[in-house]
This record gives C-alpha cells, sequence and structure tokens, in this order.
C-alpha cells in the first residue's frame, strides 16, 4: 500500500515536470509557516524496487546539498525534506538551452560568481554538463538547480579539488558556446585539460553508466525531453513532412499531467487545413503515438540563420509566457509568437502566473 504523504495538507500539485525510475518530479504550491509558494516536490514513494536503493541515494544528497546551498540564494530554497518527499522553492527563470544567452556577459560573470559561492560552501556540483542544470532567472542572473549527484565536503582535499575543477571547466564548455570571443587564455587552458579523474571516468565508468541508463532503463534526457523526444519525434517529423501541405516541423517535449512528459508538435503549412487531417495522415502509417498536441501556423520564429526557434516554442508549449518577452528580437517575430500563442494547445497544464 502507498504510504500516506508526509504534506499532504500542505502541497497541491499543478503539473508533473518528470517521471523516470528515480523519482517523480512535480511542479505546485507549497504552504510553509508564513504563506504558499510555488515549488518543486520529488518524490521517490513510487519508484521501482529494484531502483529504489540508487534513488534514496541521490534524494539523500540532492536534500543535504540544498540545505547548503540555498541559503546563499544561487540555487532553490529546500522548503521540506522528509523520507519520501523533499520541496524545494521555485526559481523564477528558464535552462540555459532556451535561454540560450548569446553575447550575454553579465551572465556569465554571475554563473562564475555563482561557482566560487557554491565551492566556498564546500560543495560541487558534479552535473553541470547538462545545460537543464543552469538557470538564467527573470533578473537575467545565473541559478543552479537538480543537485542530486552534488557532494557535500567538511574539507578542500583532493577531490574537492579535482571536482571543483569539473564544474569549472563545464562552465567554460557552456561558455564557449555562447560567448566564444570573452574566453580568457587562461579559461582555453582549463578547456583544453580534462582532470584525471575524468579522463578515466570516460575511459571506464562512463560506458558501463550508459549501457545501463540507455540499454538497461532505456533512460534518456536531452535537454530534458526523455526517449519520446529523442526516439519518437525525428520518425514523427520527417512523416509530417511528407503532407503536401507541410513545410516544416518542430517537436519540443513539455511535462504532461498525464503521462508524464508529451509531444507538442509546431507545424508549419502552406495552407491551414483541418487538424483531423494531419493526424489521420499520422496514423494511416505504423509508427509512434502521435504528438498529445500538433499545432498548425502559417510561420514559425527563426533566426538570422533561418533555423526553426525552438527555444521559444519550448516555452510556449510548457505555458511559461512570461520568460518568452526576453528573447524576442524584432517585431516581426514578435508578431509571429503571438499568433502561434493566441493559439496553443497546451491549456489544461496552465499555470496561474
Amino acid at each position: 500500500m502507498k504510504p500516506r504523504s508526509e504534506i499532504a495538507d500542505r502541497w497541491q500539485t499543478d503539473v508533473v515536470l518528470k517521471r523516470d525510475v528515480f523519482s517523480t518530479v512535480e511542479r505546485g504550491r507549497f504552504r510553509t509557516a508564513e504563506c504558499e509558494v510555488e515549488a518543486v516536490l520529488r518524490r521517490i514513494d513510487e519508484v521501482p524496487w529494484w531502483s529504489r536503493p540508487v534513488a534514496r541515494h541521490l534524494f539523500t544528497r540532492e536534500s543535504r546539498a540544498l540545505q547548503r546551498a540555498g541559503p546563499l540564494r544561487i540555487a532553490p530554497a529546500l522548503l521540506f525534506s522528509g523520507r519520501q518527499e523533499l520541496v524545494r522553492g521555485w526559481i523564477d527563470g528558464v535552462a540555459l538551452h532556451i535561454a540560450r544567452p548569446h553575447g550575454d556577459h553579465a551572465y556569465f560573470r554571475s554563473a562564475k560568481a555563482v561557482l566560487r559561492r557554491l565551492h566556498r560552501a564546500g560543495i560541487c556540483h558534479n552535473d553541470l554538463a547538462k545545460e537543464q542544470n543552469w538557470l538564467r532567472g527573470a533578473d537575467g542572473r545565473c541559478y543552479l538547480t537538480d543537485f542530486q549527484l552534488a557532494f557535500c565536503f567538511s574539507r578542500r582535499g583532493r577531490l574537492f579539488r579535482v571536482l571543483a575543477y569539473e564544474d569549472l571547466r563545464h562552465l567554460l564548455k557552456h561558455k564557449r558556446r555562447y560567448l566564444p570571443e570573452a574566453l580568457t587564455p587562461a579559461e582555453l587552458r582549463v578547456l583544453a585539460r580534462k582532470s584525471w579523474f575524468t579522463r578515466a571516468w570516460m575511459a571506464t565508468g562512463k560506458k558501463v553508466y550508459r549501457a545501463i541508463t540507455r540499454g538497461l532503463f532505456n533512460f534518456t534526457d536531452r535537454e530534458g525531453g526523455g526517449p519520446r523526444l529523442v526516439n519518437d519525434a525525428p520518425v514523427i517529423a520527417a512523416r509530417l513532412r511528407e503532407h503536401p501541405s507541410v513545410r516544416d516541423v518542430a517537436i519540443v517535449a513539455f511535462p504532461d499531467r498525464r503521462a508524464g512528459t508529451g509531444l507538442y508538435a509546431f507545424v508549419e503549412v502552406n495552407a491551414l487545413l483541418p487538424e483531423k487531417d494531419l493526424r489521420d495522415f499520422l496514423s494511416a502509417k505504423a509508427g509512434p503515438a502521435a504528438p498529445e498536441h500538433l499545432q498548425m501556423s502559417g510561420a514559425l520564429p527563426r533566426d538570422n540563420a533561418g533555423a526553426v526557434r525552438t527555444e521559444i516554442l519550448q516555452l510556449v508549449a510548457m505555458n511559461q509566457l512570461e520568460s518568452i518577452d526576453s528573447l524576442i528580437v524584432n517585431d516581426s517575430e514578435r508578431a509571429v509568437i503571438a499568433r502561434i500563442v493566441a493559439e496553443r494547445r497546451n491549456l489544461r497544464d496552465r499555470f496561474a502566473f
């Protein structure tokens, strides 16, 4: 029998953000002693028995790290930590792969300051290669999230120094992608030299890790999208492009209350047609299940090179509309996005901002 929630009378779920064999992550509202706040809940009460030891280990590491990092105002505050439920504060911002801070000197100065504060507190994040663990707040500053793999140290020994070096190296890899002209000679030397720990991990442990997570668990996490975004979305997009009225397709993942992770297809068409026609076109040939949402538009937002701006479509799919405005570059793009937002399909899981 499922154990009773320790915070049943204090927590209200809005949407499931993620579900895998190690935890379920939900966004909602949590009642503290002072007021009700937006928050994120991680639960391990429904994980399979065979993954429970690892799930509990990761859960404990995150709780311990947030106890130290939360008060620094560089990570979510730890609002509650029980045996099987952990509640952390909500940070108003978007992940790095959505924010795409090209040329943003202030953001990367903030990011470097965040790492210094984290390491001074004796914490190494240990999972900063993932862009979704770096947030760009609504205030333009850097914040970190997802501390399941973090290490907390009582002293700065050799392992601490190695892991702190790797945290910095991963930051510089992101800086190389978005702000390469600002890399200093010292930073370039760090980028060119992996630690002995990383070299050993890539030669041995990483191969075993991938074999277990991707082979045994079928666990993928490309930008938080999961296996459907990795495996099904390309097949669905290719099939939709075969339709004579379709010019282009962009598919993103979004948190879905029922499925955990859903697919949202934005379809650029020459002439609008009933959605049922496109769904019938998809179902006429065997393949993955159709996207939960399918929206047609006469135009999709594009960058100067002509590529679809999936980071904006991702925010539309997740109903994080308040984060879109800072990404729009001109009035023409604003008009395209306004039409897409007005006709968006994912209203069931809309948050009241």
